[in-house]
C-alpha cells in the first residue's frame, strides 16, 4: 500500500497539454517516479529516511548512504520491500573519492541519477566565546562542502540525460539569521547561496536545483536540547517554551518534509529553480528570539528547582 498518496482533483485538462505530464495522468495530479534514480544522504535517520522511504513507496530506485554502515544496512533492508532498486553505503561526506565512487557505482548499476536529496549534515551551536575557527571549518566541511561534493558528482550524469532534480535540505537559521549558532547560521546560509546559484546556472541543462529550509522538525535533537536544561525541568513546559516560536504551535515531523521532496523531483516542479522554501510552520524571524527564550527559560528553572543546567 501506498504510505505517501499524492492525488487532488484538477478541472479542466486543457492547461495540462504543455506540461509533459503524460496524457493518462491529467486527470489528477499524480506524481509518478517509478523508476526513477534517487540518491538520499544521511538517510539513516530523520528526514532522510523519511524521504527516502516515500520514493521507495513511489516506486523509485533508492541510494542511501550515511557514515555508519549498520545504520544504513537498516534502512537498506527496509526499502527493499517497496522500492524497484535498493543501494545502501557508508559514506564519509568528507571524501571527496568516496563520494565520487558512491555515485558512479549507482550511475553505472542503473544507468544514471535523476534526483540528489542533499541531507546530510546536523546543526552546530556556540558563540564567539565557545568556538574555534578549527570548529567551524569542520562543521562546514560537512556541511556545505558535503553538499558540494555530491552535487559535484552527480551533475554530469545529469547533464548527459539533461534531466536532473537536486534538493538541497537545509535550515531556516540560513535564511533568518540567530544571535547564536554561528556554524550552523553561517555554513547553511552558504548552502542556501550555493543552491540559488546552481539553481541559476544549471537549468540549461535541464538540471532544477532548490532548498528546503527546515523549522522545529523533530529527529530527536529536542531530546538533546531539553536534556540541557536543569534536572526536573517539566518536558510539557519546555515544549511549549520552544513552541512559542512557531505559529503553526507544533513540532514538524520529518514526514512533513516529504511531499515537497517529491513534488520538485517530479515534471510537475519543471519550471521551479533556485527556489527557497521554508518548511518551518510559519516561523520566520521569530526564530532570531529563540536563543534569548531558551536562555531566560534555563535561568528560571535554574532559580525554581534550585539546581544548575545538567548539559553545559
Amino acid at each position: 500500500m501506498n504510505r505517501y498518496p499524492i492525488s487532488v482533483y484538477l478541472a479542466p485538462k486543457d492547461w495540462l497539454q504543455n506540461t509533459g505530464i503524460p496524457p493518462g495522468q491529467q486527470d489528477a495530479m499524480h506524481i509518478d517516479l517509478s523508476g526513477k534514480r534517487v540518491i538520499v544522504t544521511g538517510a539513516s535517520r530523520g528526514i532522510g529516511r523519511a524521504i527516502a522511504r516515500a520514493f521507495a513507496a513511489e516506486g523509485a530506485r533508492v541510494a542511501v548512504c550515511a557514515r555508519t554502515a549498520a545504520d544504513i544496512d537498516v534502512v537498506g533492508r527496509e526499502l527493499e520491500g517497496s522500492a524497484q532498486a535498493v543501494i545502501a553505503r557508508a559514506v564519509d561526506v568528507t571524501d571527496t573519492a568516496g563520494v565520487k565512487a558512491f555515485v558512479d557505482e549507482i550511475a553505472t548499476a542503473w544507468g544514471g541519477v535523476d534526483a540528489l536529496i542533499n541531507n546530510a549534515g546536523q546543526g552546530r551551536g556556540g558563540n564567539l566565546e565557545t568556538l574555534t575557527p578549527e570548529q567551524i571549518l569542520e562543521h562546514a566541511n560537512v556541511l556545505q562542502m558535503g553538499h558540494f561534493r555530491f552535487i559535484q558528482a552527480v551533475v554530469p550524469h545529469m547533464r548527459r540525460q539533461r534531466w536532473g532534480r537536486i534538493v538541497e535540505i537545509n535550515a531556516l537559521a540560513g535564511t533568518q539569521i540567530t544571535p547564536d549558532g554561528i556554524p550552523s547560521v553561517a555554513n547553511r546560509a552558504a548552502c542556501i547561496a550555493m543552491a540559488k546559484s546552481l539553481g541559476m546556472s544549471l537549468p540549461k541543462d535541464n538540471i532544477l536545483v532548490n532548498t528546503l529550509n527546515m523549522g522545529w522538525i523533530d529527529t530527536g535533537q529536542w531530546d538533546r536540547h531539553y536534556r540541557e536544561m536543569p534536572a526536573g525541568t517539566p518536558r510539557d513546559e519546555f515544549d511549549e517554551m520552544v513552541l512559542k516560536v512557531v505559529p503553526l504551535g507544533r513540532f514538524g515531523k520529518p514526514e512533513d518534509v516529504v511531499g515537497m521532496a517529491l513534488f520538485l523531483c517530479s515534471e510537475w516542479a519543471s519550471f521551479i529553480s533556485a527556489a527557497s522554501i521554508d518548511i518551518a510552520g510559519g516561523m520566520g524571524g521569530q526564530i532570531a528570539y529563540y536563543p534569548t527564550l531558551k536562555r531566560e527559560f534555563n535561568e528560571r528553572m535554574a532559580e525554581r528547582l534550585g539546581a544548575g543546567s545538567r548539559g553545559g
